[in-house]
């Protein structure tokens, strides 16, 4: 049930930041207009000649002084939505719990908010849950109320476009200035309003260099369990921001030095805590700095290959625990990739076109050691993820050398093409980076058992295909 004293609550978490009220004139800042979208003028300019107030607001303005490149233009104004909408033919209203107007140009959409107030008015569009969490966000107030409800001082800033200044109402522009992430209001309560924002301070001091105050910071371990409120679909959104964003190593680090690991990824933290030598971590980094080496190339990244890597300790700590009970080596590599998938997705809701060929990438790791059926491996729709995927191991692991300099040969020497029997039969073995992979865990190889029983091939239907959204996925 929403709170019943919702504006106590707001006022609660923002009494420690009195405002702060600054005019920063044009040559006191580096911002300037070529710098910002067409698009995001043109918005700009048409709500100021109609009348309404116009701000380029937030990130964008954060990124602008710290010399970035913002990848989208936010506007606030005192125009309502409705008011937005009259002036644009291409805008779209979206949204309940925050209302807002999208200004669609191509493939840009420049979005624009209605400065929001921090209390009540008694007309039910503000609500919070009786835990804290803001349900419903669509009070209407000044430009001094948005910049006070804003998460952190550096997204509270704005940028007119009467006078090209910025304003600054609660010391964001001194705080981006040192390059520091500081929370408007009380921590814990904004933390509990919306958990993400957890995730958010991670993600943003990643990006920007900055550090997260101490005050900021504090909290974070003792909240990391409200991440479970969130729904898995926003969780999977922010995940995708957080790794595949340029910054993926980084946030990786921030989520471990927070206590936020355990909440988002907790089945990859348990496992990365019991690896007594370090390998895991080394190839989950290794992987997330490939990650970014990518982005920063302009290079596609697919989420099931990052999911592959994030998980990939989740999964070796699972399968050495089914052959120690003597599951057979390819039933347990199948049930230890499903269970990792299904307990993953009770905190993120990781697609079926990403989860399968995540866990496809995983089973084929088992198939290189045995260097056979080469030919029908090689023509595996996942195989040249899954050879990556390999050469990713050997930076954590030199005994997987052998395998990756006998598979980039055979990628080059037809002679071996047709070399390989029927499909994976499943008599190979995984071994996880070695005997000393977790604490307690016996050599997977003592676990090997006899062959496993051939499965008779289903026969294809005629233009039947792969399964639904896997081709090209990695």
């Amino acid at each position: 049930m929403p709170s019943q004293d919702p504006e106590n609550a707001a006022g609660n978490a923002l009494q420690p930041h009195p405002l702060q009220s600054r005019t920063i004139p044009r040559d006191g800042h580096t911002i300037s207009r070529k710098d910002i979208s067409p698009n995001a003028l043109r918005v700009l300019y048409r709500l100021r000649d109609a009348g309404f107030a116009a701000y380029l607001v937030g990130g964008a303005v954060r990124d602008l002084l710290v010399g970035g490149s913002p990848k989208d233009f936010d506007v606030a104004t005192d125009a309502t939505p409705e008011q937005v909408k009259s002036l644009f033919r291409n805008c779209r209203l979206i949204g309940r719990r925050f209302r807002l107007a999208h200004v669609v140009y191509g493939r840009e959409i420049i979005e624009v908010a209605t400065f929001r107030a921090n209390s009540d008015d008694g007309s039910g569009d503000r609500q919070l849950h009786e835990g804290g969490r803001l349900l419903r966000d669509n009070v209407y107030g000044t430009i001094e109320d948005d910049a006070v409800r804003r998460d952190f001082t550096a997204n509270a800033l704005y940028y007119a476009i009467e006078d090209f200044s910025v304003r600054d109402y609660c010391g964001g522009f001194e705080d981006v200035q040192n390059r520091v992430m500081k929370l408007i209001g009380d921590p814990e309560t904004r933390y509990r309003e919306d958990p993400v924002r957890m995730l958010r301070a991670v993600r943003l001091a990643a990006k920007l260099g900055f550090r997260i105050d101490d005050a900021s910071a504090a909290p974070l371990p003792a909240l990391a369990p409200l991440l479970r409120e969130a729904a898995p679909a926003r969780l999977f959104e922010e995940c995708l921001k957080l790794f595949l964003s340029g910054h993926a190593a980084e946030s990786f680090l921030g989520l471990e030095r927070h206590g936020l690991l355990d909440a988002l990824l907790p089945e990859t933290a348990a496992a990365l805590k019991a690896n007594r030598s370090g390998a895991l971590r080394n190839m989950v980094l290794e992987g997330l700095r490939g990650t970014d080496a990518r982005v920063a190339a302009d290079e596609p990244v697919s989420p099931a290959f990052l999911f592959a890597v994030l998980l990939w300790p989740a999964y070796c700590r699972a399968l050495i625990a089914l052959q120690a009970q003597g599951v057979h080596p390819a039933e347990a590599q199948r049930r230890a990739a499903d269970r990792v998938t299904v307990h993953q997705l009770e905190v993120i809701a990781l697609p079926r076109r990403f989860s399968l060929p995540m866990q496809e990438i995983w089973l084929l790791q088992a198939r290189f050691s045995q260097r056979k059926r080469v030919g029908r491996l090689l023509a595996h729709p996942r195989f040249r993820a899954a050879f990556d995927f390999l050469v990713l191991r050997q930076a954590a692991s030199p005994d997987h050398a052998g395998e990756v300099a006998f598979w980039r040969d055979a990628q080059h020497d037809t002679s071996l093409a047709g070399a390989g029997g029927t499909g994976f039969d499943g008599d190979g073995d995984a071994d996880p980076e070695g005997d000393d992979l977790l604490d307690g865990d016996a050599d997977p190889d003592a676990a090997k058992g006899g062959r496993a029983p051939r499965r008779r091939r289903r026969r294809r239907r005629p233009g039947g295909g792969n399964d639904g959204g896997q081709s090209g996925a990695a």
